[in-house]
């Protein structure tokens, strides 16, 4: 793994909250790596474990599902799905040889924009110290 490592991420937001706090960030000049690919969903609840799975199997070094906060859902309960999922799909990922640690879930609501990139940017770093997923599939 080298120091010139840089993460390819792509990032499951949820266009009523996170994507909003991202263009909010951006349009704010937030300092923002360019290693997140924004992928907006309608909620973090339609990312099923296929869909992230796929990326990894695209190349992605890892995976963020960012959503609106427990309780805030625009759809009432598609979060709650998601916060559901997520801890089995990341048992499936240990169990198919991905650490788990590269898919995070986060609950980031349209207001937070300096906690959306204080999310990406922490996770952008622990996918740097794992190192690309090429390396090996077993990790």
């Amino acid at each position: 793994m080298g120091v010139d490592f840089e993460p390819r991420i792509v990032a499951f937001m949820c266009n009523w909250c996170t994507y909003a706090a991202a263009d909010t960030a951006g349009v704010s000049r937030m300092q923002q790596p360019p290693n997140v690919l924004p992928i907006r969903v309608m909620c973090s609840g339609r990312v099923s474990p296929e869909m992230v799975l796929r990326t990894f199997r695209a190349g992605a070094d890892g995976v963020l599902v960012m959503g609106c906060h427990i309780g805030d859902c625009h759809y009432n309960s598609g979060n709650h799905r998601t916060a559901k999922r997520i801890p089995l799909l990341r048992n499936l990922l240990s169990y198919a040889g991905i650490n788990p640690d590269r898919l995070r879930l986060a609950w980031v609501s349209s207001a937070e924009a300096p906690r959306f990139v204080e999310v990406t940017n922490e996770f952008i770093k622990t996918i740097r110290a794992l190192g690309p997923l090429s390396q090996g599939v077993t990790e």
